[in-house]
């Protein structure tokens, strides 16, 4: 049940931003977001203990997780969905393992990357290629960086929580990360908030960005991590981007042609193959196909609740 609600609630932000900024400014949609999921976990994070003084220990690898995670790629997604489809998005999103994998090696990853992992780059690309061409033609040059902006701070942010944000408790880096985001944009939110109070299902769509796809699915992916373990649960990275399309093609109406199915199809191979480890050998109770996964293998989403497992 864990699996099947964390695979649509982090597989429809992009149909409900999508939805948002048609009648709101990103930063708006943003600065709503972050609002709902801090005023909800703050409090728990407050009864935890210590929140101030980890925010005064930790403040710099926090601040780089923060912009990494949330304050960069949430508005530039927000914005190129102006003008890209939430199809699109998704299966965009959906590289970020991939650049994960090539963006470990500048944060001291020894691993070797190896023919499986090189094909599974090789194929994501592809994939990414199919998907991104029709619209440079069409003059979406602009969306599509932001895109690809947002995915490259997806793959870094759970690198710098590895390296630097181990001993932080998720619910209080993830209330502090909102928290942060949600001053920040409250300016750019109060200067462009609209003229008319939006639609309900304007109204809807961000209330269920703040409630449901920050604040429920945190919960809900740390309790998954207990049932499953970190690694089985990582695996919802590859169904979200169905969840995308899916939600696109029924909600909104986007086209769901042979070009996108191609796209999906690459992108979900190459990140499988991209971030799978090495065969586990001779360890007792393991058959011949258990994996292992690296960080950058983490939901997009999933980071923006979670820094680090509990011990």
């Amino acid at each position: 049940m864990l699996f099947s609600l964390m695979g649509v609630v982090w597989g429809v932000p992009y149909l409900m931003i999508k939805v948002a900024v048609d009648a709101v400014s990103p930063s708006t949609v943003v600065f709503t977001r972050c609002a709902l999921g801090a005023v909800l976990l703050l409090p728990f994070a407050l009864r935890q203990g210590g929140l101030a003084r980890t925010a005064r220990a930790h403040w710099r690898p926090l601040l780089a997780f923060a912009c990494a995670e949330i304050i960069v790629p949430w508005f530039t997604l927000s914005d190129a969905e102006r003008h890209l489809s939430s199809s699109t998005a998704g299966l965009l999103i959906a590289g970020v393992p991939i650049v994960g994998v090539v963006a470990a090696r500048f944060f001291g990853d020894t691993d070797r990357l190896g023919p499986r992992r090189a094909a599974g780059l090789t194929v994501g690309l592809a994939g990414v290629a199919v998907l991104t061409a029709p619209h440079l033609a069409g003059g979406d040059a602009r969306s599509l960086a932001e895109v690809l902006l947002t995915v490259l701070g997806y793959a870094t942010a759970p690198l710098i929580a590895a390296r630097h944000l181990k001993g932080v408790s998720s619910l209080q880096l993830t209330a502090a990360c909102l928290t942060l985001a949600a001053v920040v944009y409250a300016p750019a939110a109060a200067v462009t908030r609209p003229s008319a109070m939006p639609s309900a299902e304007v109204l809807a769509a961000l209330a269920g960005l703040g409630v449901v796809c920050t604040a429920v699915a945190f919960v809900a992916f740390l309790e998954l991590i207990k049932e499953a373990g970190p690694a089985r649960a990582t695996v919802i990275t590859y169904v979200n981007p169905a969840v995308a399309v899916a939600a696109g093609a029924l909600f909104l109406g986007e086209p769901l042609t042979p070009g996108i199915v191609t796209a999906f199809t690459l992108i979900l191979a190459g990140s499988v193959l991209a971030t799978a480890g090495p065969v586990a050998a001779g360890k007792p109770g393991e058959g011949s196909g258990a994996v292992r996964r690296t960080d950058a293998s983490r939901p997009p989403e999933a980071l923006a609740g979670m820094a680090d497992e509990p011990s």
